[in-house]
């Protein structure tokens, strides 16, 4: 009979220990669930806007309608703008100034 009662407890022992081991599994699992759960969600990306245009590059555009024969216009451009020079158009104005060079024919 105490080998029986020996043998029931080792066995016993054994249920205890596997059922400690779901158990930690079952945690880990859960754990992993939480961890995905928190993360933030990723911030839709916004979408690219165009840079506005530097005066380098309003520059070469004014440039190029000089030589094709609008120096008289560009100077009333840059008049409508406040301006005598590009240098002293403010460079919120860059891409207004630049569609409206782009116009001249």
């Amino acid at each position: 009979m105490n080998g029986d009662y020996m043998s029931k407890i080792s066995d016993l022992d054994l249920i205890i220990q596997e059922l400690r081991a779901a158990a930690q599994s079952l945690l880990n699992a859960a754990d992993g669930l939480t961890e995905l759960h928190s993360e933030p969600a990723e911030e839709p990306k916004a979408p690219k806007l165009p840079k506005p245009p530097t005066l380098e590059q309003v520059r070469a555009v004014l440039a190029e309608k000089s030589r094709d024969g609008h120096t008289d216009n560009i100077r009333e451009l840059l008049k409508e703008f406040g301006a005598d020079r590009l240098s002293e158009v403010a460079p919120e104005c860059y891409e207004a100034l630049l569609r409206k060079a782009e116009g001249l024919t």
